[in-house]
């Protein structure tokens, strides 16, 4: 049987760290600021887009790599002659699952497989870790592709909004909904729901109380014995956020037995449409 590789989008979140010890390729999404253009990951990330946003007082547009960047990575990932899963962000957020698609049908039937995460972040990071564990495991690319399906049913993406700002810039609320929500100090919670985003809850108060929103969450989920015990991540497009440490500890004490609560960084393309301040809490159900 062929070497089987995972290649993901840069919207998976994972650390380089994690992505070089699973041997992970990523193919970055595209950051437009008027006619500069960067690589999400590769010469943008979130600290600098963040800056450029507070200086130009506007958001970048942002668009998946075309179907010629994507052939390319999968003329080089099949070189060898192995065979590729690529895992990209949700298709009702991006073109980057059809751009593949386009792509991958210029290679022999079965060589290039897509697989839309119907998820951002590291709702996706979690898909991504989970086909290499299946790849070391020594499954199929259908067994894995299979087991996909189903795991990816389970995951819980959700994620604290610190500011209005971004939404209502990126045309997602209107200003008065911006200023209300503001004087209010209502803190939307976005939860990944269907492959869209959908505004969960809306938290009036401290933004602790937004937290411990998304931990009961969490802790109802545990208490039914329905959460993977392997990895929990805590995201954000801040580093450090200076709520990670109290998310972390939360986790930990919910679900003691979790073997891994990893911190990672959003990037360029995620901050774009959250804006700092944001954090979640993202992990796998049975």
């Amino acid at each position: 049987m062929p070497p089987i590789r995972i290649l993901a989008d840069s919207t998976c979140d994972l650390s380089p760290e994690l992505l070089a010890a699973n041997n992970v390729r990523i193919i970055p999404l595209l950051v437009q600021f008027d006619e500069e253009t960067y690589q999400d990951g590769v010469d943008m990330d979130s600290p600098r887009l963040f800056r450029m946003v507070a200086e130009r007082n506007k958001l970048p547009k942002t668009a998946s790599a075309g179907p010629a960047a994507l052939r390319q990575a999968f003329a080089e990932a099949t070189a060898d002659g192995s065979q590729v899963i690529f895992i990209g962000i949700s298709s009702k957020f991006s073109a980057m699952v059809q751009n593949a698609q386009i792509a991958a049908s210029e290679f022999p039937e079965g060589q290039v497989r897509v697989f839309d995460s119907r998820n951002l972040s590291t709702g996706i990071g979690l898909q991504v870790l989970h086909a290499c564990d299946l790849v070391r495991q020594g499954k199929s690319v259908d067994e894995i592709l299979a087991d996909l399906e189903t795991y990816q049913a389970g995951v819980r993406s959700r994620f604290v909004i610190d500011t209005m700002e971004y939404l209502h810039k990126g045309g997602r609320c209107s200003g008065v909904a911006a200023l209300a929500g503001t004087l209010l100090r209502i803190r939307p919670v976005i939860a990944v729901v269907d492959g869209g985003m959908i505004v969960a809850a809306k938290i009036r108060g401290p933004r602790r109380k937004a937290l411990d929103w998304m931990l009961e969450q969490f802790a109802d989920d545990v208490a039914q014995g329905r959460v993977r015990p392997d990895r929990v991540f805590i995201t954000s497009p801040d580093s450090p956020h200076e709520d990670a440490p109290y998310m972390v500890e939360q986790v930990r004490r919910i679900l003691p037995e979790v073997q891994e609560v990893i911190v990672t960084q959003a990037g360029a393309v995620i901050g774009s449409h959250c804006g700092p301040g944001t954090i979640g809490i993202l992990y796998a159900t049975k």
